[in-house]
């Protein structure tokens, strides 16, 4: 018996019935797609604003990996060794930009190229924690140094630092003439400063530092000194103000260079003041004469010691009326804390030093002591001196030669004249003639 066809499931759905069994047997065909008209019209109205910024990320992440790559780059030369092979001073003048140095040190070959250098300055200015600033002034940069290296000794002023040494006891005058003479300094000095103003020291400086700013910092280095050292004064100094302890400690800074012999220097003077004596220094008498300029260039005379003036302390009463000098640390110091002696006297000892007494009797035999190493060291000298180079003999008719030398400090000190005291500046001793 024979099977009919098996029906089409579309018959069955009410589709329509083959025509042959052949054709029952053939598979169905696919649905036709949809058309893309009704695509467009399905689309949501944000598509183009979607599309819009896919580009504009797409855009800006590439801008942001160029500008990672570049800013990589510049991170490199930034931080990489540079081409000096060894080390130089480069002179940075006053003036110029940020630029202008940048171009400066490619020229010089300190680095390799300006733009890096620019962009990496620039970035450790506005992002660091605080501006940078490249100065002028002369710098010594070491092999290989990278740019950063660079930057950070040109903001930072790390500039090549000279010494200026100002010697104790010089007068201000002459501290202006070693300063015009200081090829590193720039500037003129407009005036000559007060005398005991400056405070002498070794200075670090910088090249093309203006000797008017050197001369401020040496004054305010001299103030604040001053005041510690007044604040640390002994009890019951006749002295005043600061002014006068640098008046009294020039007086001690020219009487003698040895540093262990100031503070009784300073008690020698200070118990001539309490007993009102005049100071009778021989170096006020050089400054009466000579004003800044300096030494003298000759012995004392008793002519000089006679001629008044208003630094001469054989002529006038008490402290002069400025200093003699700029004093040092060690002057200031042992004129503000003077020895507790009853010394009146001092005479050289032949040897650097000096002999202090308290009795005329005894600085006497000092000066005697003095002249006969004087003598004996003459005697030494001229016979060791080339034939040559000794004098001949003054003619008849030549003027007289001055008055020896004179030993500091080794008369007795004339006694203040004062109505008040008459009666016991009467009882002092007068400098006897062998002692000038």
């Amino acid at each position: 018996m024979t099977r009919p066809p098996r029906l089409d499931p579309d018959y069955r759905r009410g589709g329509i019935r083959p025509r042959s069994p052949a054709e029952m047997l053939e598979p169905s065909r696919p649905p036709a797609p949809p058309r893309k008209g009704n695509a467009r019209t399905q689309s949501s109205p944000l598509a183009p604003f979607i599309r819009f910024g896919s580009t504009l990320f797409t855009l800006a992440l590439a801008i942001m990996l160029g500008g990672l790559g570049v800013a990589a780059l510049i991170y490199h030369e930034f931080e990489r060794p540079g081409p000096l092979e060894i080390a130089r001073t480069v002179v940075v003048p006053e003036g110029l930009s940020s630029n202008d140095i940048s171009e400066l040190l490619e020229k010089d070959g300190v680095i390799a190229n300006r733009w890096p250098f620019m962009m990496g300055f620039l970035a450790e200015s506005r992002l660091g924690p605080k501006k940078m600033v490249l100065k002028h002034g002369e710098y010594l940069i070491k092999p290989h140094a990278s740019m950063r290296d660079i930057v950070d000794v040109l903001a930072e002023g790390k500039a090549v630092q000279y010494k200026v040494t100002i010697p104790e006891g010089l007068t201000s005058q002459q501290i202006v003439e070693r300063l015009k003479a200081e090829e590193n300094l720039t500037g003129a000095i407009a005036a000559v400063p007060a005398e005991g103003s400056l405070f002498p020291e070794t200075y670090g400086i910088e090249k093309g530092m203006t000797r008017k700013a050197l001369i401020e910092r040496m004054q305010e280095k001299m103030q604040q000194f001053l005041a510690a050292a007044w604040e640390k004064r002994k009890p019951g100094l006749l002295l005043k103000t600061p002014q006068e302890a640098v008046v009294f400690a020039s007086i001690v800074e020219r009487e003698t260079g040895r540093p262990d012999e100031r503070d009784r220097v300073a008690a020698v003077f200070m118990n001539r003041l309490r007993k009102g004596m005049r100071l009778q220094s021989d170096p006020t008498v050089i400054y009466g004469l000579v004003g800044g300029q300096g030494p003298l260039g000759r012995s004392l005379t008793r002519a000089d010691l006679e001629q008044k003036s208003t630094h001469n302390t054989y002529q006038i009463d008490g402290l002069p009326p400025t200093p003699i000098c700029n004093p040092g640390r060690s002057a200031i110091e042992a004129t503000l804390n003077p020895a507790t002696t009853n010394d009146l006297y001092f005479v050289a000892d032949g040897t650097g030093g000096h002999v202090f007494s308290d009795t005329l009797k005894e600085h006497n035999a000092a000066v005697s002591n003095w002249r006969k190493v004087e003598r004996e060291r003459a005697k030494k000298e001229a016979e060791t001196a080339p034939a040559a180079a000794i004098p001949a003999p003054p003619a008849a008719d030549a003027p007289a030669p001055a008055e020896a030398p004179k030993a500091a400090n080794t008369a007795a000190p004339t006694p203040v004249r004062k109505p008040a005291k008459k009666a016991a500046a009467k009882k002092q001793p007068q400098p006897p003639q062998q002692a000038q």
